[in-house]
């Protein structure tokens, strides 16, 4: 590590003191709110009844399932591409709650610089899912190649987003404590 913090940390500093990222952060800031304005869904949502957070534990399905489908796609074996195509297809599925999930830990967060890393954090992993998605599609249209080489370019993506995922759960402590039974404003 240098003075100066490791090349990760740096990288997380500027994303969370970049201001251009403001005008994304106020225009998703309401809709958060409203999902978690209900106190049972945001008790479901941020895992109040586990004791911790809900999303990082989702988190485990997309990133797994992909990454078994990039060891397929790396490693091939007889059938594998099929395997490969469903590993894909349900990781994009799994997305889906990993995703309301972290919004709902987004919503309860304070402060810009958590908020500003947490846009890049689901911007990395919906480019992610964008990607992946388009993995599956070209798989299923018989274009195998062109869906391994989405899915690469996916993982890199989620390894991006994981990143910033770590960083907000453990440097940041977001979703740390399910404590707060109401969101920040």
């Amino acid at each position: 590590m240098t003075a100066h913090g490791s090349v990760g940390e740096r990288i997380a500093s500027a994303i969370e003191q970049d201001t251009r990222l403001d005008g994304l952060v106020d225009g998703l800031s309401g809709p958060a709110e409203q999902l978690v304005a209900s106190p049972g869904l945001r008790d479901l949502l941020t895992g109040k009844q586990l004791g911790h957070a809900l999303h990082p534990i989702l988190t485990d399905l997309p990133i797994g399932l992909w990454a078994s489908s990039w060891v397929l796609d790396v490693l091939p074996v007889a059938g594998s591409r099929r395997a490969s195509q469903r590993l894909v297809g349900l990781g994009v599925l799994a997305a889906v709650p990993t995703a309301v999930t972290g919004w709902a830990e987004w919503a309860r967060t304070d402060g810009r610089d958590v908020r500003r890393a947490g846009v890049v954090h689901a911007a990395a992993n919906g480019a992610a899912a964008a990607l992946l998605a388009g993995s599956w599609l070209a798989r299923r249209s018989g274009h195998h190649g062109g869906g391994v080489l989405l899915g690469q370019l996916g993982m890199l993506a989620a390894g991006a987003g994981g990143f910033l995922g770590g960083h907000l759960a453990i440097g940041r402590k977001v979703g740390s404590s399910v404590s707060r039974s109401e969101p920040a404003s």
